[in-house]
């Protein structure tokens, strides 16, 4: 059973009750407000272990929370999943840019929240690992110290462009990366890399990984991710 705290700001009382129930059954400690302004607050002081997050809220929205989340130093650190309708890409990606781990479309499935939220915890742990340690995550193999990949064993020659990117995503899978994300991730933050120009890696990356490449998602309207 799960022994982690989750805090829940949703204003709508049915999806909140919802959430609390699923969550509290599979052992979660879970805290809901359906205020921003008390969403902050009770994240600096009791520091979950991630946050549920709705974009539309009756004082102030989401995005803003989410931004204030991801700039005060108490709390930058805590996982943030974005409830979302289907329809608010533009929304979902300036979350996504803003720091927001992941975003969960209303309506939703019970056992898709708590996959998606172990994910994001399991992440968590992951990220703590060196960032020059070898992952091995399906049947893949990557070592940055090398710059190499094997495939079910095999090694599969990248460039170092192509690595990058797969390394960027596999070392978060299921985290969702935007473009920009992406560009920043390989280049750094003051290189100037076009959406296309992130494109084109991710077609050359998936065609050399043969039956691999259906672990590059693509997330429609918003970028991509490695599948977990």
């Amino acid at each position: 059973m799960a022994t982690q705290s989750i805090l829940i700001v949703e204003d709508s009382r049915e999806i909140a009750e919802l959430l609390q129930y699923n969550l509290a059954k599979e052992g979660y400690r879970v805290t809901t407000t359906p205020s921003g302004e008390e969403g902050l607050r009770l994240a600096a002081a009791r520091r979950p272990d991630l946050v549920i997050l709705d974009l539309m809220l009756p004082d102030i929205d989401g995005l803003e929370v989410c931004r204030r989340l991801k700039r005060a130093r108490q709390t930058a650190s805590l996982p943030v999943v974005m409830l979302t309708a289907k329809g608010e890409e533009a929304d979902v990606v300036t979350g996504l840019e803003m720091g927001a781990d992941d975003y969960i479309a209303k309506p939703f499935s019970p056992r898709v929240l708590l996959a998606r939220i172990r994910a994001v915890l399991r992440r968590r742990e992951v990220e703590a690992a060196p960032p020059d340690s070898v992952i091995r995550v399906h049947n893949l193999q990557i070592d940055p110290g090398r710059f190499e990949l094997r495939v079910d064993g095999e090694p599969v020659v990248l460039t170092a462009t192509e690595f990058r990117v797969l390394h960027a995503l596999a070392r978060r899978p299921g985290w969702v990366f935007t473009r920009r994300q992406i560009a920043a991730a390989v280049h750094g933050e003051d290189d100037v890399v076009t959406d296309r120009a992130v494109d084109v890696q991710i077609v050359g990356l998936r065609r050399k990984l043969g039956s691999a490449a259906k672990y590059v998602e693509t997330i429609r309207g918003v970028g991509y991710r490695f599948k977990d």
